[in-house]
């Protein structure tokens, strides 16, 4: 006989219930755990980046920056005139001295002014001679009529004695010795008239040349101007050195103050680089300098630093203090570093190739024991050209990764294979 056995569908389906349900809690915990773990360590090539030791001790405060090697003393050549090329005497490159013509000039308006310069200048000399001659003629004529009044009046005197004389012996009468005495009166002023026509006539020679001299002094400078002109058409080099530049061609039109050439004196270079704003701040003229030729380092100092800043950079002229090494010219590119400062038992490092000075920045610093790097925040200070100076967030003998860690900002450690 069969025998019916008890339904378990409901207890199968409150089974599939409790395996779903677990389940689902199972799947939770697992995902919070995942979701708790760090990340895995990137694994670097320990070879491929750079790690340097935190040190203390002296630190030397550089800056660096590239420039080149210009002439202390420099002459742009401009044009005097107006003018047209027409002769290139001497190529760049050549030793020239202050006499040396380098290129000559034509200018035909030039030429025919300078002509009627001196003509001019002559015809005022002629001038100037014939109103001297007529001038003195004229002063003769004066005192040969101051030397006729004159004999006129001793003589007019001395009837008048005579008069005088014989009129007391009443041999005369009265208005003869009148007559005389007026006369000689007469003759008296007419003495005094013409010597002041004498001295007036000295005075007026004396203004008329001085008008004339002034006209041949005004004509002889313009003659001089024209001249200096017509020779001003030879352009010459000024000063002894280097033609280094003629920045024009033969048959070109130039006109006044164009720079026709330009010469150097190669013995005197100065070295000219640029320093980046950011940097220059410290720089003052008379600090320490070495100039690096690529064929020898010469050393120097500060002379002078640009006021202003120019595409993030500021100008600084280093005078060289030793003798330039060989194939040392004008124009040769040259790396100057400036000492700003020893800092005395200062920790230092060399400079991260991220982050500024003064400011904080998170570097990966090993740990002592492991090939595990951690990122650590520290705070620089003053920099220089390959250190930097560490104000906190380091200690001596700590070793640092300085290379560029950017692609591993999302990482707080690295693993160093």
């Amino acid at each position: 006989m069969d025998v019916t056995r008890p339904s378990q569908a409901r207890q199968k389906k409150i089974r599939r219930i409790g395996i779903v349900a677990g389940s689902v809690v199972g799947l939770s915990l697992i995902t919070l755990g995942l979701s708790r773990l760090r990340p895995a360590a990137p694994r670097v090539d320990k070879a491929t980046v750079w790690i340097d030791a935190v040190k203390r001790g002296e630190m030397l405060r550089q800056v660096r920056g590239i420039g080149t090697l210009v002439p202390e003393e420099v002459r742009w050549i401009p044009a005097a005139t107006d003018g047209r090329v027409e002769r290139i005497r001497i190529q760049p490159g050549t030793m020239v001295t202050a006499l040396s013509v380098i290129l000559e000039l034509s200018n035909p308006e030039v030429e025919q002014s300078a002509l009627q310069a001196d003509a001019e200048m002559r015809a005022a000399d002629a001038q100037a001679i014939e109103l001297k001659v007529r001038l003195e003629s004229q002063r003769l004529d004066q005192l040969a009529a101051v030397a006729r009044v004159e004999s006129e009046h001793t003589q007019a005197r001395m009837q008048t004695e005579v008069d005088e004389q014989l009129a007391e012996r009443g041999l005369i009468a009265a208005i003869t010795l009148k007559t005389s005495q007026t006369r000689a009166q007469e003759a008296r002023k007419r003495l005094d008239i013409e010597q002041k026509r004498l001295e007036i006539s000295g005075e007026s020679v004396a203004a008329q040349v001085a008008v004339q001299q002034a006209v041949v002094e005004q004509r002889r400078a313009m003659a001089r101007l024209r001249r200096s002109q017509l020779e001003g058409l030879r352009v010459r080099a000024g000063m002894d050195g280097v033609l280094q530049q003629v920045p024009v061609e033969v048959g070109q039109r130039v006109t006044p103050g164009a720079n026709l050439a330009r010469v150097a004196q190669p013995g005197k270079l100065k070295a000219v680089v640029k320093i980046a704003e950011t940097q220059a701040r410290d720089l003052v003229p008379g600090q320490r300098a070495t100039i690096d030729t690529r064929n020898g380092v010469v050393p120097g100092h500060v002379s002078r630093v640009d006021p202003g800043a120019q595409n993030g950079t500021v100008t600084v002229d280093l005078a060289l203090d030793g003798a330039l090494p060989r194939g040392a010219r004008p124009d040769l590119t040259v790396d100057g570093t400036i000492e700003l400062e020893r800092l005395d038992n200062v920790l230092y490092l060399g400079r991260p190739a991220q982050g500024q000075t003064d400011g904080l920045l998170g570097l990966f610093v090993l740990e002592e024991g492991t090939n595990h790097a951690v990122r650590r925040k520290v705070r620089l200070g003053r920099a220089s050209v390959n250190t930097v100076e560490i104000v906190e967030g380091l200690k001596e003998g700590d070793r640092v990764v300085l290379s560029d860690t950017s692609a591993w900002d999302a990482f707080d450690r690295i693993h160093l294979n």
